[in-house]
């Protein structure tokens, strides 16, 4: 396995991994999968300040087996240095070391680009999610009670955050993050 930057040319392949996660759980609020073209929008988007990544198992003839990625969290100019991030993996890769893998690289990325916060929302119940963010350092910032509807039921969003780098917390920024790593 390995990880790399993902290419439009894994749309496909991401959808595939996503779409159990919208048609068949509340993992995602989500109610129809995106096709190809959007994943493939949603991926061009991602790289162009952020990151997107994927878990490959390309010698072994089975193409992609998860990904990452980090977006904006707000859109407003102070919210610039933290991020939002996910991570979606093929039922089976739970639990495996492959979240970690695609987390370690991407955080990673993330902090070379500058950016100094990490933020992540969980939909409860969800302990393998919650177990996977606080092994990585998340803590706890809050819960938002009941504000999604999907399945019939309403679903409350844990949000967990993690510093970036060493003085994350403390220091100033120096430079806007930029497109690529420094």
């Amino acid at each position: 396995m390995s990880v790399r930057d993902a290419t439009p040319a894994d749309a496909a392949a991401c959808r595939d991994v996503y779409a159990p996660y919208v048609t068949g759980t509340a993992v995602s609020f989500e109610t129809d999968p995106p096709t190809a073209e959007e994943m493939a929008r949603r991926i061009a988007a991602a790289q162009e300040r952020h990151a997107w990544l994927v878990l490959d198992d390309g010698d072994l003839g089975g193409g992609v087996r998860g990904y990452a990625y980090g977006g904006p969290f707000m859109a407003r100019d102070a919210y610039r240095f933290a991020c939002t991030v996910s991570v979606y993996l093929e039922p089976g890769r739970r639990r495996t070391g492959a979240g970690r893998a695609l987390y370690t690289a991407l955080l990673d990325r993330l902090a070379g680009r500058g950016y100094r916060r990490v933020l992540a929302g969980v939909t409860l119940p969800n302990e393998a999610s919650l177990g996977l963010h606080r092994a990585l350092g998340f803590t706890d910032a809050g819960t938002y009670r009941r504000v999604g509807w999907k399945d019939g039921a309403w679903h409350d969003v844990a949000w967990l955050q993690r510093d970036l780098g060493p003085g994350a917390a403390d220091a100033p920024p120096s430079d806007p993050p930029s497109a690529e790593p420094s």
